[in-house]
């Protein structure tokens, strides 16, 4: 007879959620957007849904003269204004027990030596085991010296049964060099396994089921090659300017910000041949062997294209062009649109070109992976028939409208004989009754579980840089002007004669 097994007593039943073990989550840099709007917020939500052990602490380190009970306030308001979950009294309570703060400067042995001497507090008075994750929500310039004091003070040594587990935001370097010496910094404090590099875009929830979509269902994956695509559209479209973040833009730029690694990272895994299991090893060798495999063009000036926000209209109301933008410089040559063209040269997808494109102060904001088709070799119909039939597209929205949806020809009722382009779509919302988790719930969560699948490694970064490098560097030969683009528009003319050359036009999402 076959032994039925029990899902709910059988530890590899993934649809099972997991419940973090006993640990202790540091925050540097705890008082910054990030932190307030995200990470303190993905915390409680995990603990409202269960997945938080009691064993928890949360303990934040920043330059503020507070005390515990002054952070404490600090995570309470932005779960109030921020968390995903509703609020309850009682879930709230059982984090606050678990709650502190250390102030000081990096650069401040004495900070450090409070921080170990909490965290061990918290390891006997909350049962945290020694288990301690870093999470460095601070510019990298501040790596060297965050991870240097965590290593003096000896709070980076595994000992016992307890793990060490540091946390890196991008950016990721600025180019391949920087990179490098990044990893060579946290390398000599971290073995590779223990670092997570955070790219939320690989949290969302519609990344997940680009998985799913492909390697589940049959149908699709015949047609996912350069017989059947003729081309393929990544866009990051943001409807906002670069607000109050003029320090860090400024300099960084589109490709540096979003290409490198969100558009990237989505490239690879549209891209990347199926797995033979979802176990972090097997997904990071086969998005290896597609960035490895990918180059950038060979005419960088036909098939790049970078612009600035200028004046216009956004909502209904007038704003500034970048260059007006308080902090910004009136020569900068930062691009806010930025278009590459990425040829992957392997036998799946040789001759089909991937075009990554990202921009602030575009009409809406949407982040798209759109698998476009080749027509049909032969059409058995009179060109006035198809003149409103577009080509065959296939359209993952990852954000904010998760879905997915198909463009294909169908018959205008009532005419003889006439082909109009429709579209029918899935959308989350619609056909699960389950809310999909913040980005950040799934990632914190995943780091304080060990769990790797969804953290690029240093290799995918580098390999990143090595596409990207080229462009930058002959940008910054070209210097400026940089073209223009007005507010609440699609982006300059050179983003569009760049697919042009090729025969194609941006889709408007």
């Amino acid at each position: 007879m076959t032994e039925h097994v029990n899902p709910l007593r059988d530890p590899q039943d993934r649809r099972l959620p997991r419940i973090a073990g006993p640990s202790v989550l540091v925050i540097f840099g705890v008082t910054g957007d990030l932190s307030r709007k995200k990470l303190m917020p993905a915390v409680y939500d995990l603990a409202n849904r269960g997945l938080l052990p009691p064993g928890f602490g949360l303990v934040g380190f920043a330059r503020r003269d507070w005390a515990d009970q002054d952070f404490a306030k600090e995570v309470h308001d932005s779960v109030k204004e921020h968390a995903r979950t509703p609020f309850r009294e009682e879930v709230w309570q059982q984090l606050l027990e678990g709650i502190r703060f250390v102030p000081g400067e990096f650069s401040d042995d004495q900070a450090f030596e409070t921080l170990k001497e909490t965290i061990q507090e918290l390891d006997e008075q909350r049962g945290t085991g020694g288990n301690h994750a870093f999470y460095l929500s601070i510019p990298p310039s501040f790596f060297d010296d965050v991870v240097g004091q965590l290593r003096r003070h000896g709070m980076a040594d595994e000992k016992g049964q307890g793990w060490r587990r540091v946390v890196i935001e991008k950016p990721f370097g600025h180019d391949l060099r920087s990179a490098r010496e990044l990893n060579d910094i946290v390398s000599t404090v971290f073995p590779p396994e223990s670092v997570f590099r955070i790219d939320h875009y690989l949290g969302k929830e519609t990344v997940q089921n680009l998985l799913a979509f492909r390697f589940a269902n049959q149908m699709f994956e015949p047609i996912w090659n350069n017989n059947y695509v003729s081309h393929v559209q990544i866009t990051m479209a943001e409807d906002i300017g670069i607000g109050g973040r003029a320090g860090y833009y400024d300099g960084i730029g589109a490709a540096r910000d979003v290409i490198q690694n969100h558009l990237m990272q989505l490239m690879a895994l549209t891209a990347m041949e199926e797995p033979t299991s979802f176990e972090a090893a097997q997904l990071r060798t086969e998005k290896q062997k597609v960035l490895g495999a990918a180059r950038p063009p060979v005419d960088i000036d036909a098939h790049t294209a970078r612009g600035q926000y200028s004046t216009g209209w956004q909502g209904g109301e007038k704003v500034k062009g970048f260059l007006e933008e308080d902090g910004i410089k009136p020569d900068s040559f930062t691009e806010t649109y930025a278009a590459i063209r990425v040829d992957i040269d392997n036998r799946r997808w040789a001759g089909v070109p991937f075009y990554l494109r990202s921009a602030k102060r575009m009409p809406r904001r949407v982040t798209e992976i759109a698998l476009n088709f080749k027509r049909a070799p032969h059409l058995p119909f009179t060109s006035t028939d198809t003149e409103e039939l577009g080509i065959n597209a296939l359209v993952m929205r990852i954000q904010p409208d998760e879905g997915i949806t198909m463009r294909f020809g169908a018959k205008v009722p009532s005419t003889q004989m006439e082909i109009r382009e429709v579209s029918m779509d899935f959308n989350y919302g619609g056909s699960f009754t389950e809310s999909s988790p913040e980005a950040y719930e799934r990632l914190i969560l995943d780091v304080l579980l060990g769990e790797p699948p969804l953290f690029p490694q240093h290799e995918e970064v580098e390999l990143s840089w090595q596409i990207l490098d080229p462009i930058l560097n002959r940008w910054a030969e070209l210097g400026g002007p940089v073209d223009q683009y007005e507010s609440g528009t699609w982006g300059p003319q050179s983003g569009i004669d760049m697919l042009a050359r090729d025969g194609f036009v941006w889709r408007r999402p």
